[in-house]
């Protein structure tokens, strides 16, 4: 099947009131667990590559990029292939090549007015290039030339009122928001911000997008796709899954060297963590 775009998964996910779910890939392990975690369940799915991922395989995006391209036009479900999570304009200018429709252009980092300023530039880049752009917003403060909060420090919350100026000043497609989701949280106790979230998409008329829901319980992440969220990222859940299986089954098999092994382990349980996650966004 054809890679197709993060852009019409996300799209018709929010017209039908429920959510696509984006998952961080790191090696070709989680591209194949993701792929077939989909599949079990009949399911689109992105895949998606971090600026940190890149950085991990020696600051090569193709490699890992060219393996996800490869595994989604095998897949019999439709997979599209996203860049997250992007801070450097080299890489951004990647995308295109490497099989991306879509890019996270983060710039939350930054004071309001750079955020917006930065956000604006990637966005015209990116549609010129055929690209659909996210951008998050999260900041309590970062006004005034102060520092801003990060998107997911604990208790930083987007604005409604500063995300829909937001957005129709940067021209972006779908927004990130911040309503009490962390990132990398390995225990699921995040309590969202329902009501802010109600707010948001009241508001806005772009997707909205839940990052760090790993540490979201399945009742909260099946709540906010009610509410509104139509992208929703994963991570460390997955690693949790991996790491947790590769770690059991050396422990009971101490001699073991060969990587197969622990390595079928670990993806088997990533992709039962996948089906179990799209079923829970996926509202029928």
């Amino acid at each position: 099947m054809p890679l197709v775009t993060t852009g019409e998964l996300v799209t018709r996910a929010a017209a039908q009131h429920s959510a696509v779910a984006a998952f961080n890939i790191i090696t070709l392990e989680h591209i194949e667990a993701v792929v077939v975690g989909a599949e079990s369940v009949h399911t689109p799915v992105v895949l998606q590559v971090s600026e940190n991922a890149v950085k991990f395989r020696y600051g090569r995006l193709l490699p890992l990029a060219r393996a996800a391209v490869a595994a989604a036009e095998r897949a019999d479900v439709p997979v599209a292939l996203h860049l997250d999570h992007v801070q450097s304009d080299e890489l951004l200018r990647q995308a295109p090549g490497a099989g991306f429709s879509s890019v996270m252009y983060d710039a939350a980092r930054l004071p309001y007015a750079q955020n917006l300023a930065a956000t604006r530039a990637a966005a015209d880049w990116a549609h010129a290039q055929g690209l659909w752009i996210e951008a998050e917003l999260g900041q309590i403060g970062g006004k005034d030339g102060r520092p801003a909060l990060d998107a997911h420090a604990p208790g930083a919350r987007t604005d409604p009122a500063q995300a829909r100026a937001f957005v129709a000043d940067s021209g972006v497609d779908a927004l990130a928001v911040a309503i009490g989701s962390t990132h990398a949280m390995t225990t699921r106790t995040a309590a969202l911000d329902h009501e802010r979230l109600k707010r948001l998409a009241a508001v806005l008329d772009v997707p909205l997008v839940l990052h760090g829901s790993s540490g979201v319980p399945d009742d909260e992440l099946t709540k906010a796709v009610t509410g509104g969220i139509a992208k929703v990222n994963v991570g460390t859940a997955l690693n949790i899954a991996m790491t947790g299986a590769i770690r059991t089954f050396l422990a009971a098999h101490p001699e073991a060297v060969d990587s197969r092994k622990y390595l079928s382990v670990g993806r088997e349980a990533m992709v039962h963590t996948v089906a179990h996650l799209i079923r829970t966004l996926t509202i029928r």
